[in-house]
């Protein structure tokens, strides 16, 4: 049996988008977290998933809400990506947002919104799964923040990198 370490390695070689998703709890504070869980599930009705670790501060912010958010990061949101990873107060502090049509903080800038009522949380080991209806969203030209092999990525970065490969292996095979 390999490690944990091993396993997460493997499962870095599937690139993925960041987001951050966003609530706010029963006394109104704004709560955030940066995940790389995120998925579509069905077009009708709209729904999207994403999982938060049990052990995660934020865990009872999410379970406790009626409504969250979850913001497909652009590819100059590092910054914020690193921001809402943390664990520290004040990760709302000089970020620009709004209140959604739930009254969850909805933040500029992203490539994508997805405004969503919490419909359903599922174990998944040692992660929540939560399914939200998306109930609007907005999309924007920008370009992606993606995560591979444990890092930040940019679309044309993921790209050329991938068209590097193929053509290693195929000078290889040849």
């Amino acid at each position: 049996m390999t490690d944990v370490r091993e396993f997460r390695n493997a499962l870095g070689r599937f690139a993925t988008g960041v987001a951050i998703v966003t609530t706010r709890t029963p006394d109104g504070e704004p709560w955030g977290v940066t995940v790389n869980s995120f998925s579509s599930v069905s077009l009708e009705p709209r729904l999207v998933l994403w999982s938060l670790a049990k052990k995660s501060y934020s865990l009872g912010a999410f379970q406790n809400t009626g409504s969250f958010v979850i913001h497909i990061l652009a590819s100059n949101q590092e910054d914020v990506s690193n921001r809402f990873a943390r664990g520290a107060e004040g990760k709302f502090s000089g970020v620009p947002c709004t209140d959604g049509i739930d009254g969850s903080p909805v933040l500029s800038g992203c490539a994508a919104v997805f405004q969503c009522r919490n419909t359903h949380q599922y174990d998944g080991g040692d992660h929540i799964i939560f399914l939200g209806e998306v109930r609007h969203f907005d999309t924007s030209d920008r370009e992606s923040l993606l995560f591979y092999k444990g890092n930040y990525a940019r679309t044309a970065n993921a790209l050329t990198e991938l068209s590097e490969l193929i053509r290693t292996e195929y000078v290889a095979a040849t």
